[in-house]
């Protein structure tokens, strides 16, 4: 097959995808061979791919298709999440576009327009992926909220709640007012917010003296006095001992409530007098606690006053703040405002600021289920990547609360929890199965389908998604199914830090829970995609490029490198489109050695004058495929990726190929080279590609099928090929080559210098000590030097350019008058500039601590520096000797 003389990017990546996914090259079915097992973090339903999504997914079809290169069964299960509040948000704002209001619905009809929702947008980002070239096994995709998934969520419900692990209770939770519901920690977003700082007076009863007839107190938050419950001041606050034992009246309601004393208090915080309102603060709750005191909800759901407030019944929050601040000021009771900022927890689903709210909620104990998922981090039986993480995670678990697992709304899983008459309350898959429950623990089989009534609530969305790796698999209503016993444990979790806790964590839970093992091995952690300024990329800032005008632009292959070329694990990555450019610039870099290859042909008759290229690069192969196996198995595919590059680009590209590409001959079609050559270039090519591939999966399936590697079967892809193994490594073959390299940089250097042209041939002699035999390489030398005349001498040539490479001397004879003047300086400062360098690598070698710790390796490479640094500064002392004599 005969591929365009000009590479479309966007015509292989429809043409290629459609032909893997038609080959079935994504599919996986479990066999003898090893598994390899990714499970897609789920991208919520009413997402669309973003920064994030691209880096995350790359960094998991790298994975992947290396892993089915290297022969294994490859399997990346992709799927979506329900995600219950953004996309239950999504489903109300329809329906008011169309006139309907979701509080004249049942559950039922709500759920067809969730679900008619779901079925239209669901699956936009699942499709946005495969742009990107995402191989994932799409006949496996899972939506959590499927029949045998939310099956799923329901088992492991009834199962906890059996242990004794799930309970409900009143608890102070994170309230959206907006979407009716408690949300997790996870989903409230801290923002910085200019606000007012209120001093409020609160008259004492029965002062002691005239003086101490009121106090001041501090607040953001005026519109909740009417629930405070108590004022609190530090008993070590001096200040404040004529309120010990007194009480104050509330103003505006005048009702009255004690002065405790309580170490909380900050006393250089505001007036060091704080307001204690228990049910509309986590941290005034838990004082509350300690103390006694009685809690009393002014909020309704929505965030307005409900009837406990006494005043400003009905209003909203935010406009009864504006209000009481004029009553108290009217009344007297403002002593002064002042501006002041600090942080507020923001709905990511809705953006409503969060409302603090004791509520009546369903919850799963966590102590018990923390522990053995910190072991299995500290054990090591799962690595994070990178470790820096592992105390992050130790302080959480550690410090780990009941996890609130209930949401008050319509999509998502029903808690399978049903109430009786009496209120108590009994659990089943089906109602007719709680009914016989019912009928067990009342003793009372009169007990009908009418007498039970199932709670309204839904579960979390986590509560499904930390199922995810298990349940993919079917593997919590059939948990010794063939599938989850071949696949399970799953090999890594790519994902981001932020969810560390929320769902990494549980995930390891639930695989501890439900299958006495870990859910993964590896969990390696993306940072964050930044602007060039470091801000986090996202719509609302307007700094986030869309990814899929990245890829029509650069090319799927040219983003995917542009965003690994700088993304470390675990630390942000600073996005800056030239990146991706850069990607593209490869790409192209790739596509011209092709076409130059491609240009030549292959002449038996011709002698193989290449031998020492060829073996020189089958060594630098595998030593850069000895780097990039290294980078890979300590998941550094950052810099795996970097030393692919540069063996592409420098290596093969620009030293490779110009040692052995033929002398030009105009008016010829095809360059003639000899077999040897061309047959070993074609095949360090087709290695090449099978390398590139994970990152460049289209460019290298393109150019795979040209004629040029050959005739393909069309099950012959380079997404199966084999990856290449490492063979013999001839170190003194590559280090030699490197000083070849500087001989050929310092020649060209010298042309510049001296504005010669690069077509004028010029005589080379060598002063040589090294041991390096240099006329092995004279044919390199002279061809990419451009060399007519070379020669091993004992004494520098007069009126010669000296330079040196390595530990030897060279010189270049140009027949022109030498600068003394000018080339002592130059000397001069070259001695000064090693001399420093010799001193930094002496004093590294005599420090006892490097030498005991360093690898052998290091230690002899600084030895080496130090050799070569002597040998330079020997020459350059002897040169200045002759200058001088």
């Amino acid at each position: 097959m005969s591929i365009a003389k000009t590479y479309s990017p966007k015509e292989a990546e429809e043409k290629w995808y459609s032909y893997w996914l038609e080959q079935d090259f994504f599919r996986s079915v479990p066999d003898e061979r090893e598994p390899y097992t990714i499970v897609i973090p789920p991208p919520n339903v009413t997402g669309v791919l973003h920064m994030g999504h691209m880096l995350n997914n790359t960094i998991q079809d790298v994975l992947i298709r290396r892993a089915r290169m290297t022969g294994k069964n490859a399997c990346w299960v992709p799927g979506t999440d329900h995600a219950s509040i953004a996309t239950e948000a999504k489903v109300v704002a329809m329906l008011k576009e169309r006139g309907i209001n979701k509080k004249d619905l049942t559950r039922e009809e709500f759920l067809k327009y969730a679900w008619e929702w779901k079925e239209k947008y669901g699956g936009i980002i699942l499709d946005q992926l495969r742009t990107l070239g995402a191989s994932c096994d799409w006949e496996r995709t899972k939506f959590t909220m499927d029949e045998d998934m939310s099956e799923a969520v329901t088992d492991i419900f009834i199962r906890l709640f059996k242990k004794g692990l799930i309970y409900r209770g009143v608890r102070m939770v994170n309230w959206d007012p907006q979407g009716n519901t408690a949300v997790s920690d996870e989903e409230v977003i801290r923002k910085e917010v200019n606000q007012k700082l209120y001093y409020i007076k609160y008259e004492v009863v029965n002062p002691d003296t005239p003086a101490a007839q009121h106090l001041i107190v501090a607040t953001t938050r005026p519109e909740t006095i009417m629930a405070d419950a108590a004022i609190c001041v530090n008993p070590n606050d001096e200040r404040y001992t004529y309120l010990h034992g007194k009480t104050v009246h509330i103003p505006l309601i005048n009702r009255e409530i004690p002065v405790i004393l309580d170490e909380y208090v900050t006393m250089d915080f505001g007036t060091g007098c704080l307001k204690v309102t228990p049910a509309h603060d986590l941290n005034d709750y838990e004082l509350g606690q300690r103390h006694n005191l009685p809690v009393l909800d002014i909020l309704n759901d929505n965030g307005t006053l409900n009837e406990q407030a006494q005043i400003l019944v009905g209003e909203d929050r935010f406009a009864a703040r504006k209000k009481i601040a004029v009553l108290l000021e009217e009344a007297g009771s403002l002593e002064k405002t002042e501006d002041y900022t600090s942080q507020i927890g923001f709905s990511e689903r809705t953006n409503a600021v969060i409302e603090p709210k004791l509520s009546m909620q369903w919850f799963l104990k966590m102590k018990e289920m923390a522990q053995p998922a910190l072991d299995y981090v500290l054990n090591g039986e799962v690595k994070l990547i990178p470790e820096k993480f592992i105390n992050t995670y130790r302080h959480w678990m550690e410090n780990v609360r009941d996890w609130n697992i209930s949401r008050q709304l319509w999509w998502g899983q029903q808690i399978p929890a049903y109430y009786l008459p009496n209120g108590q309350i009994v659990v089943g898959k089906t109602k007719e199965e709680a009914l016989e429950e019912a009928k067990a623990l009342t003793q009372n089989p009169q007990l009908t389908l009418d007498d039970l009534r199932q709670d309204e609530d839904v579960v979390d969305t986590w509560f499904s998604s930390w199922l995810w790796p298990i349940s993919v698999f079917d593997g919590v209503r059939n948990p010794d199914n063939a599938e989850i016993n071949y696949y399970y444990p799953t090999n890594d979790l790519v994902t981001a830090p932020e969810i560390l806790f929320f769902w990494v964590a549980r995930m390891i839970m639930a695989g501890h829970e439900l299958r006495g093992q870990e859910p993964f091995k590896n969990v390696y952690l993306t940072g964050i995609v930044r602007d060039k300024q470091g801000r986090k990329m996202s719509k609302s800032l307007g700094n986030s490029p869309d990814p899929l005008d990245l890829i029509k632009k650069y090319s799927a292959d040219g983003v995917r490198v542009g965003m690994l070329l700088c993304s470390p694990a675990g630390n942000d990555l600073m996005f800056d489109e030239s990146y991706c450019e850069q990607g593209r610039n490869f790409a192209n870099k790739i596509w011209n050695a092709f076409k130059l290859v491609k240009g030549w042909q292959p002449d038996e008759n011709l002698p193989n004058t290449n031998q020492v290229a060829v073996e020189w690069f089958r060594s630098r192969f595998s030593q850069a495929l000895t780097e990039i196996e290294d980078n890979f198995k300590q998941y550094r595919l950052s810099e795996a990726l970097m030393a692919t590059y540069k063996l592409v680009w420098d290596d093969f590209c620009a030293w490779y190929l110009e040692m052995v590409k033929p002398i030009f001959k105009q008016g010829v079609e095809k360059q003639s080279i000899d077999q040897a050559t061309y047959e070993a270039t074609i095949g360090f090519f087709v290695d090449i590609l099978k390398v590139l591939h994970p990152y460049m999966p289209f460019l290298t399936e393109e150019l795979w099928h040209d004629e040029l590697f050959g005739t393909r079967d069309k099950m012959d892809c380079c997404i199966v090929a084999q990856m290449p193994s490492i063979g013999q490594i001839n170190t003194q073959l590559t280090s030699d080559i490197i000083t070849v390299q500087q001989i050929i940089a310092q020649v060209r250097n010298i042309r510049n210098i001296k504005q010669l042209s690069p077509k004028e041939a010029l005589p080379l002699a060598i002063k040589a000590s090294s041991g390096i035999d240099y006329k092995k390489y004279e044919a390199v030398i002279c061809h990419l030097g451009n060399i007519n005349s070379f020669s091993i001498v004992t004494d520098a040539p007069a009126g010669a350019v000296n330079f040196i490479a390595g530990r030897d001397e060279f010189f270049v004879e140009l027949n022109l008058k030498v600068d003394v003047a000018a080339e002592k300086e130059r000397l001069e400062a070259e001695k000064a500039y090693l001399e420093g360098f010799l001193k930094s690598v002496s004093a590294k070698l005599g420090n006892e601590r490097f030498m005991a710790n360093a690898k052998p390796e290091v230690i002899e490479n600084e030895m080496k520096k130090k050799a070569d640094a002597e040998a330079k500064l020997k020459i350059i002392e002897d040169n200045l000797r002759a200058l001088a004599g």
